[in-house]
């Protein structure tokens, strides 16, 4: 061992882009070596299927916000392009390395797979690898017997403080001695007016106006999919990259909610948020959802895959104008309400038969706020594939109707469609050869015709799944599920979301 080298200590930052409320932080920071900042660009991960550029853009631009706030410490994150064990390896070369701090990552197969291998080297290598607790998810539970109470407690416990020491940060200076070993990583991304872009700092302004203003509206507007890009708090991703904690938002919310005197709005809001950390918990607690169904009975339920069912739903040309309207909006700017996104889910599982796994990396993709533990469990409940569940197949033309009456959203995203009188842009398809005429329009051509006949294929999807619930390994399967996944909340209402 080369004695000369200087004894640190590691902040590993993975989906917790923040300085405040970031426990693995503060914990560094107690401790009496100097700190050192990572992050790693993993090319295993970057050319994952799950991921899009439009992620590690927001990842870098949260990066650059970190950077800004640790001008005035003289240090800031080494950025770095490697797989995480040879970056390491690197590191050894400068530094005598103690302890590496981390929060606990429920993520994907691949990432949980790295964690194992990093720990054998940590062991390998006398390194400590302390792992937190991530916004009150926790590792290894059985059941969710108290889940709620303790969740609820960390969320009323005081947050952690960024509050270096003098010169405790390994400095600029030295951090890029150190980086000349790795290759060049660029922290510039490509612009655009589209994708909300990543840091807390962005973060605050969207949460500052969501709570001063837009959430009056929440409720009102929850399941509209052009009012809700307003009156929604468009906190999830960077919620889902840890630009914020869970618990500075629950925190920032319940005092103005009490000061409001109990606003049903914040109470909703309030609400999403548990809501958010129990399928994350869930996801925690049943890995295995990433690629099976949570419910085996389902594993039985064999779908033929249609490339071309599959190609049409993924860029918004089914001929059926709200799920083309809600897929495009989704690719093009990394957002969608919920029940817009269950609408896709359902249309594709449901109405276009296909399995479940199919849909997961084309989303991932697309969705800018993408947080495995929500990701997967929420397909498969769309799917209704958990069993537990009631059967939701989603209608387009009700959404439509309901939701979008005046074609606002449809008329945006499908502008093919936007001159059409108001019946014919919810059901072009209705369209006989005299209204084309008369409309200088003709479907096939300027629109879809519908890939699918939406009643037969519903009503096949409702009979078999229905009769699947009926099914013995399904309802013992439901009775394990509830077993382990039903949380008892303070007022001891029983509910397994």
């Amino acid at each position: 061992m080369n004695t000369n080298k200087e004894t640190i200590n590691i902040v590993w930052l993975k989906r917790d882009l923040r300085l405040d409320d970031n426990e693995a932080i503060s914990n560094a920071l107690a401790s009496d070596h100097r700190v050192l900042f990572i992050y790693v660009f993993e090319a295993s991960l970057e050319t994952d299927k799950h991921y899009n550029e439009r992620h590690w853009n927001f990842i870098k631009q949260s990066l650059e916000n970190i950077n800004d706030r640790l001008k005035k410490y003289n240090t800031q994150v080494l950025s770095v392009n490697s797989e995480v064990i040879p970056c390491f390896n690197h590191l050894q070369n400068f530094f005598q390395i103690d302890r590496v701090f981390s929060h606990q990552e429920t993520g994907l197969l691949i990432t949980y797979n790295r964690d194992k291998y990093f720990n054998r080297y940590c062991k390998n290598n006398a390194i400590n690898w302390s792992e937190s607790t991530n916004n009150g998810v926790l590792r290894g539970l059985l059941n969710r017997d108290d889940w709620f109470e303790n969740w609820n407690r960390y969320m009323h416990e005081e947050q952690f403080c960024f509050q270096p020491k003098t010169k405790q940060l390994i400095t600029i200076e030295e951090i890029a001695k150190v980086a000349t070993v790795f290759k060049d990583t660029n922290l510039k991304t490509i612009t655009s007016l589209v994708f909300q872009k990543g840091g807390t700092t962005t973060a605050w302004k969207y949460a500052n106006s969501f709570f001063e203003e837009r959430h009056k509206s929440y409720l009102f507007n929850i399941s509209k999919p052009e009012k809700s890009r307003t009156s929604s708090s468009r906190l999830s991703p960077y919620i889902a990259w840890g630009n914020v904690s869970i618990r500075e938002v629950f925190q920032k919310a319940t005092a103005l909610k009490n000061e409001k005197k109990g606003d049903k709005h914040l109470g909703a809001f309030i609400s999403r948020l548990r809501w958010q950390a129990h399928f994350i918990q869930k996801f925690e607690m049943e890995h295995t959802m990433e690629n099976a169904s949570i419910n085996k009975g389902y594993h039985k339920l064999k779908k033929s895959i249609s490339k071309t069912y599959k190609t049409a739903w993924e860029i918004g040309e089914t001929g059926f104008p709200l799920v083309d309207a809600s897929m495009r909006c989704l690719n093009k700017t990394g957002f969608l309400n919920f029940r817009m996104r269950a609408m896709l889910v359902s249309f594709f599982t449901h109405i276009l038969w296909q399995p479940w796994q199919e849909a997961t990396s084309h989303l991932s993709k697309v969705f800018l706020d993408f947080e495995p533990g929500i990701h997967f469990p929420q397909i498969q409940m769309q799917a209704g594939e958990t069993g537990i569940n009631n059967l939701r197949i989603y209608s387009p033309l009700k959404n439509s109707l309901e939701h979008d009456e005046n074609a606002v959203f449809i008329k945006k995203w499908c502008p093919e469609l936007a001159d059409l009188p108001i019946n014919f842009i919810h059901e072009p398809y209705l369209m006989t050869p005299l209204d084309m005429q008369f409309n200088n329009f003709e479907l096939g051509i300027d629109y879809p015709n519908p890939i699918v006949d939406i009643k037969e294929n519903r009503k096949k999807a409702s009979d078999i799944l229905w009769n699947l619930k009926k099914n013995p390994q399904v309802r013992s399967e439901n009775f394990r599920i509830l077993k382990k996944h039903t949380i008892t909340d303070r007022n001891n209402l029983l509910r397994s979301d």
